[in-house]
C-alpha cells in the first residue's frame, strides 16, 4: 500500500471515529481529509473499498493492541487476561476504538445478507485470539465465545451508562466462576 493511500486510510480511520460510521459520505469525508472524493476513489476504487479498509485496520489495531497487552507473563499477582483487556478497553483514549467497532457490528448486523462475510471472518478472528490467551484447564472454543460475549456485554453496557465500577465488578465475578484459578494464570 502506498503511503499516501496508507495516509487517507489512518486520516479516514480517525474521521470515523469521531463522527461514527453509519451515515458516512465520501465528499464530507474527503474535504476533512484534504482531498477529493475522485482522490480516494482512485486510491480505494469505492466507498466501501476504503471502508473496508478502514475497518481491516480498526481490527488490526485492537487485536494487536489485545495481544500486548495480554501477552505480558502473569506474576503472582497479575490479573488474567480478560481482566487486562477489560483495564486497556475501558480507558479513554482506547473505548473510542471499540465504540466504533460496535457500531460497525450493528450497522452490519442491519444488512445481514451484504455484511455476513465480514461479521463471520470478524467473529472468528476475535474468537481464535481469545481461544489462545485461556488457560488449558478452560481451553475451548465454547469458552471463548463466552468470554466474549460477556466482555461484548459489559462493554457495551460500560458505553452506554459509563458505570466502570459496577461492570469490573461483574467482570471479577464472571472471571472467578470461569476460572477459579484464574489468579495462579
Amino acid at each position: 500500500m502506498s503511503r499516501r493511500k496508507l495516509e487517507f486510510r489512518d486520516a479516514a480511520l480517525a474521521y470515523v471515529l469521531k463522527h461514527g460510521i453509519a451515515n458516512v459520505s465520501l465528499r464530507p469525508m474527503a474535504a476533512q481529509l484534504g482531498t477529493s472524493a475522485r482522490i480516494l476513489m482512485f486510491h480505494f476504487e469505492s466507498k466501501e473499498g476504503l471502508l473496508r479498509e478502514v475497518l481491516h485496520e480498526l481490527h488490526s489495531r485492537l487485536q494487536t493492541s489485545f495481544l500486548r497487552t495480554i501477552s505480558v507473563k502473569p506474576g503472582n499477582h497479575q490479573d488474567p487476561p480478560l481482566k487486562r483487556f477489560w483495564r486497556w478497553a475501558t480507558r479513554k483514549e482506547n473505548l473510542q476504538y471499540l465504540r466504533l467497532l460496535y457500531e460497525v457490528q450493528i450497522v452490519a448486523a442491519q444488512n445481514p445478507a451484504k455484511y455476513r462475510r465480514y461479521l463471520k471472518k470478524e467473529s472468528l478472528g476475535w474468537q481464535e485470539i481469545v481461544f489462545q490467551t485461556l488457560s488449558e484447564s478452560v481451553r475451548d472454543a465454547a469458552m471463548a465465545t463466552l468470554c466474549i460475549a460477556v466482555f461484548d456485554g459489559l462493554l457495551l453496557e460500560m458505553i452506554m451508562t459509563g458505570d466502570h465500577a459496577r461492570l469490573t465488578r461483574a467482570l471479577d465475578k464472571f472471571i472467578s466462576i470461569a476460572s477459579p484459578s484464574a489468579k495462579q494464570e
